[in-house]
């Protein structure tokens, strides 16, 4: 099973994220993307580290998202996991070494996803509900963010969106 959540800035979408895998399975990988820049960013991480089960793995990955969830199916084939999240990822693509290396990741990373074996849960930001950004990198995210939220979108089987703290399901699996 493939969930992406999406929603806004403290929208809630990480805490349903985070229940939903733990009711996956008991052995629990969470795939932190985060860097931490300055020391705002350090709370936002420390809040999120304090949210999670210590029986967690956690690992750290900001830019080889598919190599790591290959290694995770291969090595633990009886985990769920957790990606929180997928927006920061990206803007770790687009603040790194240039186009070849995001555009490399991000294929890399759908294809893997599209034949991922384990229940998965994809967190990622909808940035598309504001007004249209002044500042050409902050127009490039939202362009990059867009289009790879529908393409996460097209290959999971289920997709929420939260909003206040409230999910809604945009797209439920079959099964459902």
């Amino acid at each position: 099973m493939k969930h992406l959540v999406l929603g806004g800035v403290r929208s809630g979408k990480s805490q349903f994220a985070e229940r939903w895998v733990a009711a996956q399975a008991e052995q629990i990988v969470y795939i932190a993307t985060s860097q931490v820049w300055d020391e705002g960013m350090a709370k936002r991480v420390a809040k999120h580290q304090s949210y999670r089960p210590e029986h967690w793995q956690t690992i750290e990955e900001p830019i080889q998202l598919a190599d790591t969830l290959s290694k995770v199916a291969q090595e633990q084939p009886s985990a769920a996991v957790i990606v929180e999240c997928c927006s920061l990822w990206l803007t770790n693509l687009l603040c790194a070494e240039g186009e070849a290396q995001l555009e490399r990741e991000r294929e890399h990373f759908l294809t893997v996803l599209e034949h991922y074996p384990l229940p998965v849960i994809l967190v990622s930001a909808e940035v598309g509900l504001g007004i249209m950004p002044i500042n050409a990198l902050a127009r490039r995210y939202g362009d990059e963010i867009g289009v790879l939220n529908q393409r996460m979108a097209k290959i999971c089987e289920e997709v929420t969106f939260v909003t206040a703290g409230l999910p809604m399901s945009l797209k439920q699996s079959k099964a459902h």
